[in-house]
This record gives structure tokens, C-alpha cells and sequence, in this order.
């Protein structure tokens, strides 16, 4: 077909539509949903982008399409309406873009403070121990050494080494729990 023709059979489309016949909106959707879905891959850089944006375009022209004074001027209508949902579409991909960098940003913050509290809590709570635990726990962590070697530094039996780490780690716990006793 030559395009005097198709652009004669687009506008008699678009009258119906005008009209309310559904089967000439699809008749019209089949014949440019290929043109203008090109149109918006091309505008977004993405096919599911542009599927997208052809769902935004395809129900403003059903909704606006009473209002298009002249049935020649649909394919730059169209075209203009894909371009201002494509333009939609990226701006609210770009901001769904930077609110997510911004939440991630501010979680890694927030853990980073809470880190931050936790070593100080726990720096505070190791200085409320008594030596003798410091240097258990110094021994231990610090040292690197065995419940065997921390025995045979301490003069203690390994069994006594083990029993003491576990009254400490749970003494701790409770300092860090913000519990007194």
C-alpha cells in the first residue's frame, strides 16, 4: 500500500475510535504498536522499558483520543505521547535509582554507627572487668593462645580456663545488655 492510502485508512481508524468502535482501536493499536514501541526502545534502551511505556501510551490514547481534533495528526500525537511516557519512565527510573542508592547508603551508615556504639559499649564493658578477667580474656583473644596454654600460663587447670571464658563471655553479655548485675 502506498502511504496516501494508509494514512487515509489511519485517520478513518481514528474516527472510529472517536466514535467508541473497539475493533478499530485495535486495528489501530496492530498497525503502530511495531512504529511506536521502536520508538520508545529506542528512548528508554530497554524492550521491557519500552513495553512498559507502551501500556502508559496505549491507555492515554484510548483516554485522550476524543480529544485529538485531527484525525491526520495521529501519528504525531502518537509519537509525542511515547516520548513524554518514555521521559516519565526514565525520570521515575532514575529516581527509584537514586532512592535505592540512598536507603543503601543510609543502611550502611546506620550499621556502620551501630558498629561504631558497639565497639565503644564493648570497649566500656571490657574496662568494668576485674584484671583478672582482662587478662583472661587478653590471653585468649588478644594472645591467640589455647585453654591449654592460657592453663599452663595461669597455673590453672584447663577445665577452670574454660569455665571462667564462659562466666566472662556471659558477664559481658549482660554489661552489653545494659543489666548491672
Amino acid at each position: 500500500m502506498d502511504k496516501a492510502r494508509e494514512k487515509v485508512i489511519d485517520e478513518l481508524l481514528v474516527i472510529r475510535c472517536q466514535e467508541g468502535s473497539r475493533e478499530s482501536f485495535e486495528l489501530l493499536m496492530r498497525r503502530w504498536q511495531r512504529r511506536l514501541w521502536r520508538y520508545a526502545r529506542r528512548l528508554t534502551g530497554s524492550e521491557d522499558a519500552a513495553w512498559d511505556v507502551m501500556q502508559e501510551t496505549w491507555l492515554a490514547i484510548l483516554r485522550q483520543m476524543p480529544k485529538l481534533s485531527d484525525p491526520a495528526w495521529f501519528p504525531v500525537w502518537a509519537y509525542r505521547i511515547v516520548r513524554n511516557k518514555s521521559t516519565d519512565y526514565t525520570r521515575s527510573a532514575i529516581r527509584q535509582r537514586q532512592l535505592a542508592e540512598a536507603l543503601a547508603e543510609r543502611n550502611s551508615v546506620s550499621r556502620e554507627r551501630n558498629r561504631a556504639e558497639s565497639s565503644e559499649s564493648l570497649v566500656e564493658a571490657l574496662r568494668r572487668l576485674p584484671p583478672d578477667q582482662q587478662e583472661l580474656l587478653a590471653l585468649k583473644y588478644s594472645a591467640e593462645l589455647s585453654v591449654v596454654e592460657i592453663a599452663v600460663v595461669l597455673g590453672i587447670p584447663a577445665g577452670t580456663v574454660k569455665s571462667r571464658l564462659h562466666y566472662i563471655r556471659e558477664h559481658l553479655r549482660r554489661i552489653m545488655k545494659g543489666d548491672k548485675s
